[in-house]
């Protein structure tokens, strides 16, 4: 039985207004799948770019070296290729140039087969007045839920 793994970037969903949703595939190496298999892993601050050859890297993405790896043992911060079919790749790249949209990791997780797969998002970058809306909506929310639970 594989332990899935669900690293979540909150800070996204807070700062960016999220457009569309692509699932990647990551280039590890080494003890990296070690370190993302037992949590230790950080995307709060990372971000995609595209390189000269139209390849997508995560970039600034923290994954802790693997407490018993050896000299092999991988650096924590590095640039990780994201692995895209190249329809999808045309048309971030697109959006990214002509629209001037930004690439953030939402989420990072292991699947049923225990691959590390990254969920990436092309996001627009919200306003301070939007995210202003937006913690509004979140405490009438959860004050509308506080009071069904006192009511049921």
């Amino acid at each position: 039985m594989v332990k899935t793994v669900n690293i979540l970037n909150k800070r996204a969903r807070f700062d960016y207004e999220i457009i569309e949703k692509y699932t990647a595939g990551i280039v590890l190496a080494g003890t990296e799948i070690k370190s993302i298999r037992l949590g230790k892993a950080n995307i709060a601050e990372s971000f995609c770019e595209f390189n000269e050859k139209n390849e997508l890297f995560a970039i600034n993405t923290y994954i802790e070296e693997y407490a018993f790896g050896n000299q092999f043992n991988h650096k924590s911060r590095s640039e990780r290729k994201l692995l895209l079919n190249k329809r999808e790749l045309k048309n971030l790249a697109r959006s990214v140039q002509a629209k001037g949209l930004t690439i953030i990791p939402l989420r990072l997780f292991t699947n049923e087969k225990g691959i590390a797969k990254l969920e990436i998002g092309l996001c627009k970058g919200k306003k301070n007045y939007d995210k202003r809306e937006s913690l509004k909506e979140q405490d009438t929310k959860r004050d509308l839920d506080r009071i069904k639970k006192a009511f049921n």
